[in-house]
């Protein structure tokens, strides 16, 4: 299961990294509390290439078999899709900048890694 979320991830940058989409970061969270394995987070350059970029994804990643629970399109400048385990989130620049979101995953890991340490 694991190897195979690990291609779709693969699959996601790619298609992301085609469509010029920039930044893109993958954050594992598989041995955290967060309700998402994997979250990817990229960079649109304005909202309608954001808004392509999700169309993209839906085609090519709907071909694969991949189900969409959710997709939160109604601000194009941070649109949300939800494969279940996995999470993309589509930014332009000043949204992320913005939100940082990166952040707040790091530390996540940061203290998920910590109660790991005191555990053993």
């Amino acid at each position: 299961m694991q190897e195979n979320r690990q291609k779709v991830i693969a699959e996601i940058c790619q298609i992301i990294e085609e469509k010029k989409g920039e930044n893109i970061e993958v954050f594992n969270l598989e041995k955290t509390d967060y309700f998402v394995d994997f979250v990817v987070i990229a960079t649109a350059l304005i909202d309608r290439h954001a808004m392509a970029l999700l169309e993209e994804l839906k085609k090519q990643l709907k071909a694969k078999g991949e189900s969409f629970f959710h997709i939160d399109e109604e601000n194009p400048d941070w649109i949300v899709v939800d494969l279940g385990d996995i999470i993309i989130h589509l930014f332009t620049e000043n949204q992320r900048k913005k939100f940082n979101l990166e952040e707040f995953l790091q530390k996540l890991l940061q203290e998920s890694a910590r109660k790991k340490c005191i555990e053993n």
